[in-house]
């Protein structure tokens, strides 16, 4: 019993991750771009160039984003990391 339980949560938790790099990062509340693309367009940025966004969640951790001017002037998210509240 000793051993099932430490092989069966560690089987369960590794099941949550995935190898996939093909998966994009979704929006969530907060998101430059959550409900769709904003209204307006950035026009004086060149395709390929950094957005940086920085915003509390609804639990109030520091999220940090990363967006990718695309050549038809839309964003798209490439990066999100949640910044801990202590060094």
């Amino acid at each position: 019993m000793k051993v099932l339980l430490p092989t069966v949560l560690s089987v369960v938790m590794l099941s949550g991750c995935t190898t996939d790099s093909s998966t994009e990062v979704q929006p969530i509340p907060g998101s430059i771009t959550y409900g769709g693309q904003p209204r307006t367009k950035l026009t004086q940025s060149p395709p390929g160039s950094a957005i940086y966004n920085s915003f509390y969640d609804s639990t109030g951790t520091r999220v940090r984003e990363t967006y990718i001017l695309q050549p038809d002037r839309t964003l798209k998210l490439t990066r999100r990391v949640i910044v801990p509240d202590f060094p």
